[in-house]
């Protein structure tokens, strides 16, 4: 290979169903330059690890791989960090070993467009949601109908699931992250944050990745299944990180900020079953925006709720 232009991080725990896929997705990108794929394998206790070391062997030049022995991630530790000090690319595209990529100039479009658009820190599009059960689609990740610049507030704002995690491409100048992205286990919104306060955001409106959802291992499923206290707990950090972000800037984006922790408690109310304070003046606005399809959901929820 020679001088590597983009860093293909994938990270991968128990997708043994999935993670040929993956690798095959990134394998079938069509590029006028290098670039290396950089696997972390959590410790998995299934066979992703010797899947992902069959790849290794036959792609020895593209691909290079870390194999834990104990799970970093129920450490506490962001696992994504693990490319820090061996990426070689410009630019770094992100995808977990459960997702993939459907477009073959993937890399190729976001390439084009951050190395024509210098004052930009990261570019995102549009991808499938995808049952991990059915392969079918049951939903898209589209926060736009077109192609444009997204705003630091609109990204705060629209949190975590503004954009698809696999569908991020970023320049690796801002892979050294400011302490506020520590505080939530969690890392898609924290790095979105950092580098939408770092520099421009750039959605290119076009389907080029599928996102699995329903995998029983994902972060998603695992938290819909959690106590209150443990889905409380996380949402205390998550607004423990913005107000670190609000002192980070200097309170450029307070009134973005406040915004989303006001939605965040919000939502933390409905899923406790808390309607009647989600319903109070400080909330109405949020609950009247709510579809009748998700108000009877949630009054459906409370009524069983109080008959179990």
């Amino acid at each position: 290979m020679g001088n590597v232009l983009v860093s293909i991080i994938c990270v991968a725990y128990n997708h043994e169903k999935y993670i040929a896929e993956a690798l095959d997705s990134f394998l079938m990108q069509k590029t006028d330059f290098d670039y290396e794929i950089l696997l972390h394998d959590d410790a998995s206790t299934d066979d992703t690890a010797s899947i992902i070391k069959e790849y290794e062997e036959k792609y020895p030049d593209r691909i290079k791989a870390i194999y834990q022995k104990e799970n970093q991630y129920s450490k506490g530790i962001h696992v994504f960090d693990f490319y820090l000090d061996i990426a070689q690319g410009k630019y770094i595209a992100i995808c977990e070993g459960d997702d993939f990529w459907i477009d073959p100039d993937k890399l190729q479009k976001q390439t084009d467009f951050m190395e024509n658009h210098p004052d930009y820190s990261v570019c995102a599009h549009g991808a499938y949601k995808i049952n991990a059960n059915t392969s079918k689609k049951v939903g898209e990740v589209r926060p736009s109908q077109e192609s444009r610049r997204f705003t630091t507030e609109e990204v705060i704002i629209g949190g975590g699931g503004l954009f698809a995690m696999n569908s991020i491409f970023y320049a690796r100048k801002f892979a050294v992250r400011p302490d506020f992205y520590y505080e939530c286990l969690i890392g898609d919104f924290p790095l979105l944050v950092h580098l939408a306060v770092s520099g421009k955001v750039y959605y290119i409106d076009a389907f080029m990745s599928a996102y699995r959802v329903g995998d029983a291992n994902s972060w998603t499923e695992k938290m819909t299944k959690s106590s209150m206290d443990k889905i409380t707990h996380h949402f205390d950090r998550v607004e423990h990180m913005l107000i670190k972000v609000d002192e980070h800037t200097n309170k450029i984006y307070t009134e973005a900020i406040h915004k989303k922790i006001k939605k965040n408690r919000f939502d933390l109310l409905i899923l406790a079953g808390n309607i009647e304070e989600a319903k109070s003046d400080e909330y109405i606005e949020h609950f009247q925006s709510l579809s009748v399809l998700k108000r009877f959901k949630i009054y459906i929820k409370k009524y069983l709720l109080t008959k179990s």
